[in-house]
């Protein structure tokens, strides 16, 4: 049989120590190797699956140097026939050793303080820039599909990758083609596409920035709630004026309307330093929360 080389070694050489768990389109465990003491994440599918993972596959691929991004460790999509004559096909990633945010959410008590939440926020959207500057658009962007390694730096605990890139949409594919994902995270354009015209009916980074939206609700604590056909957040924690005027921008309702990753960056909210426009940006937000309170609209 033809060995697998993947990286710096074997795939004979691997064993599976643990498993992850069940997405959309696969399974998810980690394989270890003893003789380099490294670990590797395996997502396996079944082959009706495997256009998405080998999706998942050619985006990793493509942003290899991406700091912000999972990257691939073999660059090849793996096909095996099971004892029950099934066909599977699977990929080998690097190995997020501190789990995925959803499980460092959980960890802390189901949520984050908002120091942690300004951080994590400011390398997804770092993530997100990457992404959609090369026309690409994450569509199931979630907490389970965030990877927490290690850091690298002096005196921060971890850093943040961006995963799960099987449900999204590349530059060469139709705006106008509907594109699944997990419902609590999906802005109204995908889940009731009719109710828009024009432009907000495409499929574009405002999708990604609403999830994002989503996303830094639940770091602060929300939860979803099913109510009748729609999903409402609800949070019974107190957070600042900055971080609330932060997802509301990112959860407008119109795509066109909401800000582009580039703008997020340089939200107070995410700043790394309060510039003047930084500075000015913060001061408008506590005047319209003001007027907000004052005509009793909030």
């Amino acid at each position: 049989m033809e060995r697998k080389v993947i990286g710096d070694l074997t795939e004979s050489s691997l064993e599976i120590v643990s498993f992850l768990g069940k997405g959309i389109y696969g399974s998810v465990s980690t394989k270890n190797d003893s003789n380099l003491e490294k670990s590797y994440t395996k997502k396996t599918s079944t082959l009706k699956h495997s256009e998405n993972l080998e999706r998942e596959l050619k985006t990793m691929l493509h942003f290899h140097a991406n700091p912000f991004i999972v990257q691939a460790s073999c660059p090849h999509l793996h096909f095996k026939f099971n004892t029950k004559s099934a066909t599977l096909c699977y990929i080998y990633m690097e190995y997020a050793s501190l789990g995925n945010l959803d499980k460092m959410i959980s960890d802390s008590g189901g949520r984050l303080p908002e120091d942690t939440v300004r951080r994590a926020t400011r390398m997804i959207l770092q993530g997100l820039k990457a992404l959609h500057s090369e026309g690409y658009v994450h569509c199931d962007f979630k907490p389970s599909n965030v990877f927490v390694f290690p850091s690298n730096t002096p005196g921060e605990p971890w850093d943040l990758k961006l995963t799960g890139f099987g449900l999204s949409k590349e530059p060469t594919m139709d705006s106008s083609l509907l594109f699944p994902g997990t419902p609590e995270y999906m802005p109204p354009e995908a889940l009731a596409p009719k109710t828009f015209f024009g432009p907000d009916r495409l499929i574009g980074p405002a999708r990604d920035v609403w999830s994002l939206g989503r996303t830094v609700l639940k770091m602060l604590g929300a939860n979803p709630q099913k109510m009748g056909a729609s999903i409402v957040w609800r949070i019974e924690y107190p957070i600042s004026v900055v971080a609330a005027h932060f997802w509301r921008q990112c959860c407008t309702s119109r795509p066109t309307d909401r800000p582009t990753v580039d703008e997020l960056l340089d939200h107070p909210f995410v700043a790394d330093k309060l510039t003047s426009f930084v500075k000015e940006r913060l001061y408008n937000i506590y005047e319209e929360v003001n007027q907000k309170r004052q005509s009793l609209d909030w």
